[in-house]
């Protein structure tokens, strides 16, 4: 019984031996990996031996990739991790997703210390940046690290192998930081300094459109963006770059010119296809007419097609015969096609002048060629200015009767008080200047002159008997039947002392001679000194001269004594 019992009592410290160092030897390799081979399935799990006292379980899904089936079978040897020794089953709890993350960092630890680039999938989106997937291993990729330049779209680059470098790693936390930029930042040096070494002007290379701004777009040229300016692109006229390019098109430029030292490109697309500027002066004579597009309008005037990359401008000023302070706007549309006429070419300018109202009849030609000068016409007034009345015409053209045409006898201040705006009004055609695009009618036109009609039978040097009107400082103001004269201080009297306006008054009568007579512009200057002076030479014809010893008042004296006589003979009869 004795030895019974110390048999039992060695055979059970034996076993707590043994079980102590099978745990204490399985329990050091919880969080390890170890190599395992598959002996069974069971349900959704497989079941691998890892050379413990017991089984463990991987989940059948962690050996599939995107939601496929798992391929796994028995005598299969995979890399598992140790979870937990044994679960409320007894069986070992392991995982070959763990399993790859470990190896993942091994390889990712290796990596970074070797300073060596890594591949991965951009998996998704997270705040400020994305998640990567390293073979296993979950990577954070800051938004700045992306690419060189902001990505609006990050969708192309979703799912597709990227290579990345690691900033930063920390397996304690389970940290990693990786960069797109940088690996695209090296590739570019390299591509940069290779392009820099051989590149030319007038070379035409393939690129890819990195960004479009309102100038022009940038094009990376495999290493290097050169500059495409807006106006390189297109022979036409385009208003802003995203009407001919899209961000990520493909497309083929010359380097127009390259600057070494600052590395500055510029890009031109134009300048692959024949310039359409050639001989354009053959092809547009001036004088002719085409059929162009409005593509732009302006404040100035407005811009036409006449082909692919040719245009011309539209001047305000030659849009139409009559609508002069009008928004080139209100007269063409954008895309409209219109007739126009080739005023000017200038191809060292790459100039055109076009007009449009040339195309169209001149409403001054046809309201001469119908309305011929003396002609009588009736219009609406359209305007008073201080200068005259603006009368709308035919043709949708305006004629002006000055002030001066008004009337006849009253000053034209005096006579435009009788009109108002919107009166109609007849009128005669003066004057039609079609280069200034001028009308002047008349409304006294329409009678004959007065003063014409008073100075019919006058004549220059006849002697007059006239009415005075008006005395000014300067001389006296006459009425001639009917017509009005004038005659200057000088010209009152012979002797100086007699030469003053105040001597005579309104009323009074006088006569003088005539010594100018402008019919046209109705002036009649007189001279009472001019009739005595004459009257003086024909005393001293009749009566003698002072040679014969008589005196002048002898000869005046004789001749007025004699014309007493006359007109005393003429009483009597």
């Amino acid at each position: 019984m004795a030895d019974s019992a110390q048999d039992l009592a060695f055979t059970a410290e034996n076993f707590e031996s043994l079980l102590n160092e099978q745990l204490g030897e399985s329990g050091g390799l919880e969080g390890s990996v170890l190599t395992g081979t598959v002996i069974g399935v069971s349900g959704d799990f497989a079941v691998v031996d890892v050379g413990l006292k017991s089984e463990g379980r991987v989940p059948l899904k962690e050996f599939s990739r995107g939601g496929d089936d798992a391929e796994i079978k028995i005598g299969d040897t995979v890399d598992v991790f140790v979870e937990r020794y044994e679960d409320k089953d007894g069986l070992i709890v392991l995982s070959r997703d763990k399993a790859r993350r470990e190896e993942a960092w091994n390889e990712l630890e290796k990596a970074f210390n070797d300073n060596q680039r890594v591949r991965g999938l951009i998996h998704s989106r997270v705040k400020g940046g994305f998640t990567v997937d390293l073979s296993g291993a979950i990577a954070f990729l800051p938004g700045s690290q992306v690419d060189i330049r902001p990505v609006r779209d990050i969708g192309p680059l979703l799912g597709q192998p990227q290579v990345f470098q690691i900033l930063k790693m920390d397996r304690a936390r389970g940290n990693i930081v990786v960069s797109r930029r940088a690996v695209l930042e090296e590739t570019r040096a390299e591509e940069r300094s290779k392009l820099m070494e051989t590149l030319r002007e007038g070379e035409i290379l393939e690129g890819v459109v990195k960004n479009i701004t309102d100038y022009g777009a940038f094009v990376d040229l495999g290493g290097v963006d050169g500059l495409l300016h807006v106006t390189d692109i297109s022979w036409k006229r385009i208003n802003h770059p995203t009407e001919a390019l899209s961000i990520g098109q493909t497309v083929k430029v010359q380097v127009i010119r390259f600057n070494a030292e600052t590395q500055r490109i510029s890009l031109g697309m134009k300048q692959l296809e024949a310039d359409p500027w050639e001989g354009v002066a053959a092809k547009y004579p001036v004088g002719t007419k085409f059929v162009g597009r409005v593509t732009n309008i302006t404040d100035y005037g407005a811009f036409v097609e006449l082909e692919p990359g040719v245009e011309g401008l539209v001047h305000v000023s030659e849009m139409s015969w009559t609508k002069k302070n009008v928004h080139p706007g209100k007269i063409v549309s954008t895309s409209q096609e219109v007739e126009v006429m080739i005023l000017d070419v200038d191809p060292d300018k790459r100039r055109i002048s076009l007009g449009l109202k040339q195309t169209m009849a001149n409403p001054w030609s046809e309201f001469l060629e119908g309305h011929p000068i003396g002609t009588e016409v009736e219009g609406e007034i359209k305007n008073i200015t201080e200068f005259g009345l603006f009368i709308g015409l035919t043709g949708d053209i305006d004629g002006m009767i000055h002030l001066s045409d008004l009337d006849w006898n009253r000053s034209g201040d005096e006579a435009v008080k009788d009109y108002k705006k919107g009166d109609v009004v007849q009128a005669k055609v003066l004057d039609v200047d079609v280069e200034k695009e001028r009308i002047s009618l008349g409304v006294k036109q329409l009678g004959e002159d007065p003063y014409r009609e008073a100075t019919a039978d006058l004549r220059k040097n006849q002697i007059v008997t006239c009415v005075i009107t008006m005395v000014q400082e300067n001389g006296i103001e006459v009425d001639v039947n009917g017509a009005i004269g004038f005659i200057r201080k000088s010209d009152l009297a012979r002797e100086r002392a007699d030469q003053r306006p105040e001597r005579f008054a309104v009323g009074e009568k006088v006569d003088a001679k005539v010594i100018n007579m402008d019919k046209s512009n109705r002036r009649m200057t007189l001279s009472i000194k001019a009739r005595e002076m004459d009257e003086e030479k024909q005393a001293m014809a009749e009566y003698g001269s002072a040679d014969s010893g008589a005196s002048l008042g002898d000869i005046l004296g004789a001749a007025l004594k004699q014309a007493q006589e006359k007109a005393r003979t003429g009483d009597d009869e």
